[in-house]
């Protein structure tokens, strides 16, 4: 019997840097550094789709093989893998734990009582945030666990830090390229700001896989660019403080109101750099408004801007705040979050 059976996306050999995989397989190596890989079976999700019998299958040998059973769905695989897994544990009565990705889960389980009572017979739900599981709570959970976000990622000591204090000051974003990450908002406000204060005080880099459905707008936008903004491409996960600590800010104008502890502000705290983002649904319990960043009204490109303006002019608040970053991103280790995990899951 294996202790633990993992069922994720992997992505089957290829490269995705999106939020389910790129967790679904940071979770795995930490466990496997904690519980020795020989303890864990895994089954990839990757293309179910086209096999689903395949899946079944697959599913079916890991309940069978292993103890606890651990799943990291998206939230269209939600209603399958739980549908599946309850299913299947009428025989074989296995503990099944359901790690969540993002902070949409609260939403969506409140519009589907057949999902929520479904959710609600798995021994453990982990969530990222404590204002998803008050949430839960609400709606009557008592299966609920709080679970950090993290990454393995070295984080700099103070005498790394590198302070801006002159003119322009390097801004960036380091998520998904696609509209909904508010993108354009990042564009547009750096620009704005320029433009009225008749300078180049900010510059901005992009970094993050461009989504294909975004790529022939983003090329379009690529072509306006002035030359203070540029694209960067794509940045291996073991590479983000080295790349980030260079920086003054972070921006994450994201539109998804539930994006629960994204992994970008994770990177920007362990290179001890602050964020400035929108308002989405757990924002002020990551970002401590004034200490590690700051946060401005849900997708206000005008709130962006209003930020920026006062921020070139307060270089020293910025600067002292990269050492509460430094403070927040020990938060969010594998130290602290498998820690908390093998204690549920004993």
């Amino acid at each position: 019997m294996y202790r633990v059976g993992i069922c994720g996306h992997y992505g089957g050999g290829k490269i995705y840097l999106d939020g389910q995989t790129v967790k679904t397989k940071i979770f795995t190596k930490e466990l496997a550094n904690k519980i020795g890989e020989q303890n864990i079976q895994i089954v990839d999700t990757h293309g179910w789709k086209r096999n689903p019998l395949s899946l079944i299958i697959k599913c079916i040998m890991l309940l069978s093989r292993c103890q606890n059973i651990i799943i990291f769905p998206a939230q269209n695989g939600i209603k399958v893998l739980s549908l599946l897994f309850v299913i299947l544990n009428r025989v074989f009565n296995r503990k099944l734990h359901y790690v969540v990705i993002g902070g949409w889960l609260p939403e969506l389980l409140e519009k589907n009582s057949v999902l929520k009572n479904r959710v609600s017979k798995f021994d453990g739900v982990y969530v990222e945030t404590y204002s998803m599981l008050k949430e839960l709570e609400k709606l009557g959970f008592t299966n609920v666990e709080y679970l950090p976000n993290f990454k393995q990622l070295n984080i700099l000591n103070k005498e790394e830090l590198i302070f801006q204090n002159e003119e322009p000051y390097k801004l960036c974003t380091f998520s998904r390229v696609v509209y909904e990450k508010g993108i354009e908002d990042a564009i547009e406000a750096v620009k704005n700001v320029n433009d009225s204060l008749g300078r180049i005080v900010y510059t901005l880099d992009i970094y993050g896989q461009v989504d294909e459905k975004y790529r022939d707008r983003f090329e379009n936008l690529k072509n306006t660019f002035p030359e203070y903004i540029a694209y960067k491409g794509v940045v291996d996960y073991n590479r983000s403080v080295d790349v980030l600590k260079k920086y003054f800010a972070l921006l994450f104008p994201t539109h998804y109101r539930t994006e629960g502890m994204p992994g970008t502000i994770i990177d920007a705290y362990a290179a001890g750099i602050p964020v400035i983002s929108s308002h989405w649904n757990s924002a002020t319990e990551i970002i401590i408004n004034g200490e590690t960043g700051f946060v401005y009204d849900f997708k206000s490109r005008k709130g962006l801007e209003k930020v920026l303006f006062n921020m070139h002019s307060n270089i020293d608040q910025i600067n002292e705040m990269k050492k509460n970053c430094l403070r927040m991103a020990k938060q969010y280790t594998p130290e602290v979050a498998i820690g908390l995990f093998l204690n549920y899951l004993n």
